[in-house]
């Protein structure tokens, strides 16, 4: 049996409790409070908006001038090597589908650096694919590779018509490589995350080992760089990529 004052005592209490969660409450749902919260909550919300949209949009504008200032300096040599693939045989540049943000589908442009049958010849390579996960294919000499298009390769010199890709919007100059449909096929639901971004002519893991890299590698790494993305991380991405490329460490 509980003691008549023990009882008394709790009683007061609780009530004491109510008491000051009515006040505390009742202060809340006065006029004036409403009006703060909701102006902070407003606020909040305005602040993260300017700084995803923010850095959407210096994105986008990093992406047109680094993309137009490339082209500029590199046409020379752009019309060099279309003229070099020309002689070799065939057209200089190579339109190929594919995913890019959200699943759409675009055009990609590469300089031609295979024989013109190579897709047809594919289906007589797949039992000897590096790439043991089966979604990507890699293989060491493969021989559709024409002799310009292993050099175009080892100095990814055959991506360079990609910075008009950036120009269109279809690409970003820092984003995952972007995949052939048939690919997206096979894709779980967790290698779907790479298509939450624009793709780009380089990315985390084409500094990391470029091509050497396996499947799962990839997908890692490009979450990772969709989750942490920033406008100092691309530069930083950007500034090794040519030292990636002289190397030439993964290319084929």
């Amino acid at each position: 049996m509980h003691h008549p004052k023990i009882a008394l005592t709790r009683t007061t209490g609780d009530r004491d409790v109510r008491d000051f969660l009515h006040r505390r409450y009742g202060a809340t749902q006065s006029c004036w409070r409403r009006w703060r919260l909701a102006i902070l909550i407003w606020r909040k919300r305005l602040s993260w908006g300017w700084q995803v949209s923010g850095s959407v949009r210096l994105k986008r504008l990093f992406d047109i001038v680094g993309s137009a200032a490339a082209i500029a300096l590199l046409s020379p040599l752009i019309l060099l090597v279309g003229l070099l693939v020309r002689l070799d045989g065939g057209p200089a540049v190579f339109a190929q589908t594919r995913v890019g943000k959200y699943g759409r589908e675009f055009k990609m442009f590469k300089f031609r650096s295979m024989c013109m049958n190579a897709e047809a010849r594919l289906k007589d390579l797949l039992s000897v694919n590096s790439h043991a996960e089966g979604v990507t294919f890699k293989i060491k000499n493969d021989p559709r590779i024409t002799k310009v298009g292993r050099w175009l390769r080892k100095l990814s010199l055959d991506e360079v018509p990609q910075f008009f890709n950036v120009l269109m919007g279809d690409m970003s100059l820092v984003g995952p490589r972007p995949p052939v449909p048939g690919e997206v096929a096979r894709y779980t639901s967790m290698d779907r995350r790479r298509l939450a971004v624009s793709p780009g002519i380089t990315c985390i893991w084409q500094i990391s080992g470029r091509s050497e890299i396996d499947f799962s590698g990839q997908v890692r790494l490009d979450v990772g760089y969709i989750e942490n993305q920033s406008f100092w991380r691309d530069v930083r991405i950007l500034a090794k990529t040519l030292p990636a490329v002289i190397v030439g460490r993964g290319a084929c």
